[in-house]
């Protein structure tokens, strides 16, 4: 593809509200999407994600607000005048055609000339990796070299605008993997601007720029992968992204105590006084002898110890009840000092991971 700096347009969304019914799918959604950004829409199945992708592809109409490419208003836009790409989840090509009949095909429906449309099919598939595949039928393929060619048809026509809707989900993990990393380079090359929808966390994480996290239709938060996951917004961000365990605390001023003990931390508190304390299973230690270096510190019994080749994950009670984990390194603790099942253990957590949340759902 040539037109790495021209094909990017950021999108603009302002109060884009669709109902079914007394169903609100999106409630006063406002997003904007950089130029040549990758955002991706994070959230649980009926969170309205998906609705928000048809939104912006314009197959489904809202039933008010704006929705500008650039500085062009597209609310009543047609999608085929849109300029966009789209990759669905089913690939939705076409079986009775080649290859290169479906990458083809966005620019048939264009009249673009014959022999510059099979230049930019070669083009498109060499930018896939699938140069040299453009008489193969659709069923000699594998699943990603399916998800390839349906990205190489969103791509050929050079859209300004990427949108990809669960394109990974009928892969191997393995295969999901790879491909997830193969499309951020694409991205990466080309420049476009990509909204892309997923469910999966790790998936979002690995692959974005900006994540939005979206449920009952509304954008619970919208950051980097490295802030929604070290510094989520609401406790339902907080439990949707990563594996967390949720402390209650309480607030005085800008104390704060866990089960009476006051709590060393860094960051900011958020403003209100429903606070709970998050905890990841990754950032918790295991205390040696009595040093704690300055952390908080948590008393507890160990109730499961499960051994998982590189690490081990340790289930444990607190004094005051509540379950919480912790993941440890093998390398760093042999098999025989590990802890046992009914052992007194010392939790420590940093004031650095010591990460409180506003409790509310959103």
């Amino acid at each position: 593809m040539t037109r790495e700096t021209q094909v990017a347009l950021p999108i603009s969304l302002a109060n884009v509200t669709k109902t079914y019914g007394s169903v609100y799918a999106l409630d006063d959604v406002s997003l904007e999407v950089e130029s040549g950004e990758f955002l991706t829409l994070l959230g649980p199945s009926g969170s309205g994600k998906t609705t928000l992708l048809m939104v912006l592809a314009g197959f489904t109409r809202p039933d008010c607000g704006s929705l500008k490419f650039g500085d062009r208003e597209v609310i009543r836009t047609p999608p085929h005048l849109r300029d966009l790409g789209m990759t669905f989840q089913s690939y939705a090509l076409f079986p009775h055609m080649t290859v290169a009949g479906n990458v083809g095909y966005p620019l048939r429906l264009r009249k673009v000339p014959k022999a510059e449309a099979r230049e930019r099919v070669e083009r498109a598939l060499e930018t896939v990796q699938l140069s040299g595949y453009g008489d193969r039928r659709i069923d000699q393929l594998s699943g990603g070299q399916k998800q390839r060619v349906a990205v190489a048809r969103a791509i050929v026509f050079e859209p300004r605008i990427l949108l990809m809707d669960e394109p990974l989900s009928a892969l191997d993990k393995k295969l999901r993997d790879q491909m997830q990393i193969e499309l951020r380079h694409l991205h990466e090359k080309l420049g476009m601007t990509t909204v892309y929808v997923t469910h999966d966390q790790r998936e979002a994480l690995t692959m974005s720029d900006r994540i939005a996290v979206v449920n009952k239709g509304r954008i619970m938060q919208l950051a980097t992968p490295r802030d929604l996951y070290e510094r989520p917004a609401n406790r339902f961000v907080a439990d949707f992204i990563g594996e967390s365990a949720f402390l209650d605390v309480t607030r005085s001023g800008s104390d704060v105590a866990f089960n009476g003990a006051k709590l060393r931390y860094s960051g900011t508190l958020p403003d209100t006084n429903n606070l709970l304390l998050m905890v990841r299973p990754e950032r918790i230690r295991l205390a040696s002898g009595e040093a704690t270096d300055g952390s908080n510190s948590f008393e507890a019994t160990a109730t499961e110890v499960v051994y998982q080749g590189d690490s081990y994950l340790l289930h444990a009670k607190l004094d005051e009840g509540t379950q919480i984990a912790m993941r440890g390194s093998v390398r760093s603790a042999s098999l025989s000092v590990m802890p046992a099942v009914g052992d007194r253990v010392t939790l420590t957590l940093s004031p650095d991971d010591t990460i409180l949340i506003d409790a509310s759902e959103a």
